[in-house]
């Protein structure tokens, strides 16, 4: 009897053992979900650690003209932030990684920043096709991204845990359509389009919209980014006799365009995207950049802004030419945006993953280099078409085309 008892009391031990470790574990694993989601940071505020942020940029591959500037300005604007004391006494600790201009990298360095790095905040990609491969991966972990890329379907929904400093596709496409219809009173365009996501959203956005200001679309062609030649596209296009040529994509596509078309004698206008507002485009186009038009941030021609954005251009402008030796360019501007709009949030809402959030939605007039910024729940992409002009290549240089 005595064995008997011996063992039921043993048995009940080790059951009340392996409750005890059950739920154990089970508050181990609420402790670091609660810490995962932003709602268990009292400590970090309290001991001013440094708030990490991450950063994923294109410093290599096709769309390096793009992100080493990025790259260049968010380190330049982090250190600005430090030598003044910081966010509410917290230093930013940056950690950018190149995604080498392919989406899947991007992942990569996404899952490493979130997963390794415990980022509170992520911003990034350079190119459409990056952002959108990353956005399913902060939004799953409940992590803050703002966009430095113009795709149309970066903000559409789900888009809880997302938002942008580039002026979306759809307001630099409208743009061009008021130009086209307004200013060129054309009637027939043509679009060579990049096949990537970038290139997509724009031609898919020029379809939509131009039935709407009596315009008709006689043809449609693509080509693949890293393509060197696309004159069989354009001889394709030069058959349906279009007004207006629309190229969208970034470097080095509508260099390529450029050059084709010169070759070819194709005569009717060129109209770029957002995408050429660089210098690297100048450079691949040479002389056949000359009287290309294109949509774009103010930034590009300073003197087209006015008021408080004015003053912001020409020290953001100042303060990068002192530092890297060159003008900063949109996508400069992107990330200017991006890392200030972040930093105003922080101040308000601190490292909590759901109040930065909802602080960063409810920016208000933020004066910036690609414009002047509003979010909301329904909003957030932040700009409006007031925010870009058109810019013409003249004499290698970039003027305001009125």
């Amino acid at each position: 009897m005595g064995g008997k008892r011996m063992k039921k009391w043993i048995v009940a031990l080790l059951i009340v053992s392996f409750a005890i470790f059950a739920l154990g574990c089970q508050a181990a694993k609420t402790e670091k979900t609660q810490t995962n989601t932003g709602s268990s940071d009292t400590s970090k505020e309290a001991s001013n650690e440094p708030y990490v942020v991450g950063a994923v940029v294109s410093v290599t591959g096709p769309t390096a003209a793009l992100g080493v500037q990025e790259k260049n300005t968010l380190l330049m604007e982090a250190d600005k932030i430090n030598k003044a004391g910081g966010i509410n006494g917290h230093k930013i600790d940056l950690k950018i990684e190149d995604d080498q201009s392919v989406a899947t990298n991007a992942v990569i360095a996404a899952s490493k920043l979130i997963d390794q790095e415990h980022v509170i905040a992520l911003i990034g990609g350079t190119g459409s096709p990056a952002t959108l491969a990353m956005k399913p991966k902060t939004a799953e972990a409940k992590i803050p991204q703002i966009a430095m890329a113009a795709g149309i379907k970066i903000t559409e929904a789900p888009n809880e845990w997302i938002v942008r400093t580039a002026q979306s596709d759809a307001v630099a496409v409208q743009k061009v359509i008021d130009y086209m219809s307004k200013t060129l009173k054309i009637k027939k365009f043509a679009i060579l389009s990049d096949a990537n996501a970038f290139g997509q959203s724009g031609s898919t956005e020029l379809k939509k919209l131009a039935p709407k200001a009596g315009l008709e679309v006689v043809a449609s062609e693509t080509y693949k980014t890293d393509d060197t030649d696309v004159s069989s596209q354009l001889t394709k296009i030069n058959g349906a006799k279009p007004d207006v040529v629309v190229v969208w994509g970034t470097n080095p596509g509508p260099a390529v365009a450029a050059k084709n078309m010169k070759t070819l004698g194709m005569k009717m206008p060129y109209i770029g995207s957002h995408g050429i507002a660089n210098k690297t485009f100048l450079t691949l186009a040479g002389s056949a950049a000359e009287g290309i038009v294109f949509p774009a941030g103010k930034i590009l021609v300073p003197s087209s802004a006015t008021g408080d954005q004015a003053d912001v251009i020409k020290t953001f402008t100042a303060d990068y030419k002192a530092k890297y030796g060159e003008n900063p360019n949109s996508f400069a501007g992107h990330a200017y945006d991006a890392i200030n709009i972040l930093a105003n949030a922080l101040k308000e809402a601190g490292s909590n993953n759901e109040k930065l959030r909802d602080a960063i939605e409810k920016t208000k007039d933020f004066v910036g280099i690609s414009g002047i910024f509003t979010y909301g729940a329904d909003n957030h992409d932040g700009t409006t078409s007031s925010d870009m002009i058109m810019v013409e290549v003249k004499d290698g240089k970039w003027i305001e085309k009125k």
